[in-house]
């Protein structure tokens, strides 16, 4: 498939945004427990909420590039008891504004006490909100990966995987991106999320190896030979039927090299996975701000490399015959 950098740009974005949201909502679960320190100011989840909305925001923009018709992009949520798609673009708004009343709610002080639990736990707004929004943020997850999970006839993508890669890949980078916001905000934290970041990328690790593994073990189901019905071991094709290009040979193939796949896809390992572990821990044995917010970026940019691989491995059936000229 083609790897339309708009949509690199949506999914890595928003699964910063949500990565990071989870890590925030983490700890103020923990704190409310008693099993990290309490952050009595009102400005540490507020200004995570504004960061986190602010990635989403910025992949919702880049995703109107992909439109032929941004105007019409609202009727996309017209089928949403039988479209991923249709559902994504529901959830993906209706966690942006539960996420910036969570934000408010911490800015402004509004924190009345809605539950009180048997033990005496008192539950106020913004738990409720946060907890809101958590289920929100893996409802998201899974609706933009069933987008292409969902594909039977893209074999690499039709596996549980592809879910269970996008919610590890998004909560590893919005864990880092925690880890640097805490060493800035909240040192106390910094160790939290950092542990928890080097645990989730780790397991991302192991999720994209067990992918590729069984992407690498898979065996095409069309032949020439099945595509036309001739049972000759040996078929050469001369043209693809036109001259030029079209939809089908920009959209369906990337018409990049064997070569340059392979080198992607050890780039993302490197980038994605290996070298944040070495950066977040050498950041928090260090107690630097700079390695942290390194190690940020360094798995961003693997991320995208991650996602340009994931959409390019994707073989699409058609291309038996628009890929191959002869």
């Amino acid at each position: 498939m083609h790897p339309a950098f708009s949509v690199i740009l949506l999914t890595t974005l928003i699964g910063v945004g949500q990565g990071l949201f989870l890590a925030l909502f983490t700890a103020q679960s923990y704190a409310l427990f008693d099993i990290l320190p309490k952050q009595d100011g009102p400005t540490f989840y507020a200004a995570g909420s504004v960061i986190a909305l602010a990635f989403l925001v910025a992949g919702l923009f880049a995703s109107f590039f992909h439109l032929g018709h941004p105007e019409r992009a609202w009727r996309s949520a017209t089928k949403w008891r039988t479209s991923w798609l249709s559902r994504e673009v529901i959830v993906l708004p209706a966690f942006m504004g539960t996420l910036l009343l969570y934000g408010l709610a911490h800015l402004t002080g509004w924190k009345p006490i809605l539950v009180t639990l048997p033990s005496g736990l008192a539950v106020d707004a913004t738990d409720v909100l946060g907890f809101i929004g958590w289920v929100l943020a893996f409802a998201l997850f899974v609706c933009t990966a069933m987008i292409y999970a969902c594909l039977k006839f893209l074999r690499e993508w039709h596996s549980p995987l592809t879910v269970i890669n996008y919610i590890l890949l998004g909560g590893a980078s919005g864990f880092t991106l925690a880890t640097f916001f805490a060493a800035c905000a909240a040192p106390t934290l910094t160790g939290f999320f950092g542990g928890w970041a080097v645990i989730i990328t780790a397991l991302g690790l192991i999720g994209r190896v067990a992918s590729l593994l069984r992407n690498a073990r898979l065996k095409p189901k069309s032949t020439l030979q099945t595509a036309i019905g001739i049972k000759h071991p040996r078929i050469a094709q001369k043209a693809m039927g036109f001259m030029g290009g079209s939809f089908n040979t920009r959209e369906f193939f990337h018409g990049k090299t064997a070569a340059l796949l392979r080198s992607v896809k050890w780039l993302f390992l490197l980038g994605a996975f290996a070298l944040p572990i070495i950066l977040l821990a050498s950041g928090m044995a260090a107690a630097s701000p700079p390695l942290l917010l390194l190690a940020f970026l360094v798995q961003y940019i693997g991320l995208m490399a991650e996602r340009w691989f994931f959409f390019a491995q994707a073989c699409h059936p058609q291309n038996l015959y628009y890929q191959s000229i002869g």
